[in-house]
């Protein structure tokens, strides 16, 4: 106190402008704690109201079966678990594993967060205890120790094929010497304080985002197993994992926008308007980095960012620290970026053959048929340069695929002038000639592809799993799921088992130095190389 008052200054005009200083921030954080306050009353009674609801429609579901109140239950219950999954990053940690009573206790108005209380873990589950053994002699002074008692704690985890419970025992001893009391430290666990085992946390993780089983169906199938865990429980853990997988996400999207040349694309994601039985439409961008066709020897990945809509200011803040070659579709959004001049476009023959496949598929057009013959044969020419280096890859292209684009464009230009302006075979040969220099870029460079379907199969692995899980729950919900999947597919692309990565990442996540990260990619993962372990 002595030093504090030394350094304050002795003229009353600057003491008075320190005071006054003092005051403005002590208002400032008194209005951040209230906006705070504010903001977790608000969401508690919006899952008030939104648990209210799904009762009233699970009642009305019991008296009469519909097909339209099953939707309603599950976008309801879809709603319900991700707003749980973000209260799981604000509160306590330990808290997540049973976030009912802290729901309950912004019910009554309580302004304290209470304690959870934790179920006792099945009896019937297979137990396995692991011993934590403190030092032999005391650390201190070197003396002999005895012990005094011992902590346990169990975790529930899940190994493939069934649960187990885990219980970590740690003896306590003292020192005969100093009467210093040493024990071995807590293990490190993937939510800290938490419940779930690596192994569980990651069943949970692949069941929502790779099997697209939402959380309450999980706690369905787990309960058959005599495994009781709510819904507002796995939602604790998803929040939560998502949370402390952060660092991991942030550095595979480091490491596909370090890359000279990536794709881009998007795909529709119907995100909930609960209560009302309608949806929005949010987005979901994939960004790949894979450099194998043209024996590339950086790791191939992806990283997916969400928004609310498709506005051009989406994909332009992703890519804001991109500098290089940016292949995608013809989406006026990325127009920006192009004309920053710090990414240069590519095209994608993909979409132009899409267009003439559709018109030939419908019409049966002979125009059609030849405009699909003739580009069949620049994908010919890719199979003879699959794999090579650069440089090769461009003169096999130049030799062979150049004569054939020359041809194509006398081929586009001649028949369109010889058609309908209005036809759709014409609509489809200006858009490939109003992308000619983007489309053909790929000649000249062996770094790039013929096509973006690097970035579609990205997307089809979302839309497939779309067809189950038809919504996200919220625009909050489709950043999580960003953030997981940009996880579970960088894996799949390096020929990782995701399932079997994430388990050995959250086993070692804690303990784990931040400023180490990129040890656990997936491509430097020791452990992950493995296929999945086997039962234990």
């Amino acid at each position: 106190m002595v030093d504090e008052a030394a350094t304050l200054p002795e003229d009353p005009g600057s003491l008075r402008e320190l005071v006054i200083s003092l005051r403005g921030m002590v208002r400032e954080r008194s209005a951040e704690r209230d906006l705070a306050y504010a903001a977790l009353k608000f969401k508690t009674l919006e899952l008030e109201k939104l648990r209210m609801q799904l009762a009233q429609l699970r009642r009305k579901q019991f008296g009469q079966s519909s097909e339209k109140l099953s939707r309603e239950v599950a976008q309801l219950e879809l709603a319900i678990e991700e707003i749980e999954a973000g209260e799981a990053v604000v509160m306590p940690a330990a808290a997540a594993d049973a976030p009912e009573a802290v729901a309950e206790a912004g019910e009554t108005g309580a302004t304290e967060r209470v304690r959870p209380a934790r179920r006792r873990l099945p009896s019937h589950l297979p137990r396995e205890t692991v011993v934590h053994a403190p030092a032999a002699v005391c650390p201190d002074c070197g003396g002999a120790t005895h012990r005094l008692g011992e902590d346990r704690s169990e975790v529930l985890e899940y190994v493939p094929g069934h649960f187990k419970v885990i219980e970590h025992v740690r003896p306590k001893v003292s020192c005969r010497g100093c009467e210093a009391i040493h024990q071995a430290p807590t293990p490190a666990l993937p939510i800290e304080r938490g419940r779930p085992g690596p192994g569980l946390l990651t069943h949970v993780l692949i069941g929502k985002y790779g099997n697209h089983l939402p959380l309450y169906r999980q706690a369905e199938i787990y309960a058959r197993d005599g495994v009781e865990l709510s819904r507002s429980t796995l939602a604790g853990w998803v929040g939560r994992a998502a949370f402390e997988l952060r660092p991991l996400v942030e550095a595979i999207a480091a490491h596909v926008l370090a890359a000279d040349k990536i794709h881009g694309d998007d795909t529709p994601v119907p995100v909930l308007a609960p209560g009302t039985g309608k949806t929005a439409t949010g987005r979901l961008w994939a960004y790949v980095r894979d450099d194998r066709p043209f024996a590339g020897t950086a790791a191939p990945a992806v990283f997916y960012c969400y928004s609310p809509d498709r506005k051009g200011i989406h994909p332009q803040g992703h890519l804001s620290g991109f500098r290089g070659i940016l292949q995608a579709d013809g989406y006026a959004g990325f127009g920006e970026l192009y004309e920053s001049g710090g990414i240069s476009e590519v095209a994608c023959w993909a979409h132009v053959r899409r267009k003439f496949f559709d018109i030939h598929k419908t019409t049966g057009a002979p125009l059609a048929g030849q405009a699909l013959e003739q580009i069949g044969a620049l994908y010919g020419v890719e199979d003879a340069g699959r794999g090579l280096p650069p440089h090769l890859r461009c003169a096999i292209r130049q030799s062979r695929a150049g004569p054939l684009l020359d041809k194509l464009k006398a081929w586009l230009e001649a028949t369109l002038q010889r058609i309908s302006g209005k036809s759709e075979i014409a609509v489809a040969i200006r858009y490939a000639r109003s992308r000619w220099e983007q489309l053909t870029r790929y000649r000249d460079d062996g770094r790039l592809e013929i096509d973006n379907n690097a970035a579609e199969r990205s997307i089809s692995a979302i839309a497939l799993g779309r067809k189950n899980w038809l919504f996200a729950g919220s625009h909050s919900g489709g950043e999580r799921a960003a953030a997981i999947y940009s996880l579970t597919e960088t894996a799949k692309l390096n020929g990782i088992d995701p399932e079997a990565w994430l388990r050995d990442v959250l086993a070692r996540l804690a303990a784990h130095p931040a400023k180490r990260i990129g040890e656990l990619l997936p491509w430097n993962c020791a452990t992950a190389q493995h296929q999945p372990a086997a039962a234990a």
